[in-house]
C-alpha cells in the first residue's frame, strides 16, 4: 500500500525540475555558505548590542560609546536592506536604494562618532535623557 504506482512515479519524475548538483551555481542564486555566514553575522551583532546595552549602563566610556555606533549602525543598515530586498523591485531602483542606504549609513556611523567625540557620547547621553 505504501508503494507508488509506477504511472505515478513517471509522471512525477517528469514534471520535477532537473537538478544538477554539479554545476555552478545559477544566475542569481547565491551560495547557501554566504547565506549562513551572513545571518549568523546578524545574530552576532544582535547578541553583542544585547550584551552593550548593560555595559553602557554599568561601566560607560569611549569603548562602549564607539562598540554602540558600529553595532548599531551596522544592525540598521543590515535591516533596512532588507526592508529594500522585501519591498523595491527593478535594477535601476535597487541600485539607487542601494547607494542611498550606503550613503545613509555612513552619515549615521560619521555622526555618532563625532557625537561620541565631540560632545558626551551616546552612553551619557542616554543617561542624561534618563535622568529627566
Amino acid at each position: 500500500l505504501l508503494r507508488r504506482p509506477a504511472a505515478l512515479g513517471a509522471a512525477a519524475a517528469r514534471c520535477a525540475p532537473a537538478r544538477d548538483s554539479h554545476g555552478p551555481p545559477r544566475q542569481g542564486h547565491g551560495t547557501s555558505k554566504a547565506a549562513s555566514l551572513h545571518w549568523t553575522g546578524e545574530r552576532a551583532v544582535s547578541v553583542l548590542l544585547l550584551g552593550l546595552l548593560p555595559a553602557a549602563y554599568l561601566c560607560p566610556g569611549p569603548a562602549v560609546d564607539y562598540s554602540l555606533a558600529a553595532a548599531l549602525t551596522l544592525h540598521g543598515h543590515w535591516g533596512l536592506g532588507q526592508v529594500i530586498t522585501d519591498y523595491v523591485h527593478g535594477d535601476t531602483p535597487i541600485k539607487v536604494a542601494n547607494t542611498g542606504l550606503y550613503v545613509l549609513s555612513a552619515l549615521t556611523f560619521a555622526g555618532l562618532c563625532y557625537f561620541n567625540y565631540q560632545d558626551v557620547g551616546i552612553c551619557k547621553a542616554v543617561a542624561m535623557l534618563w535622568s529627566l
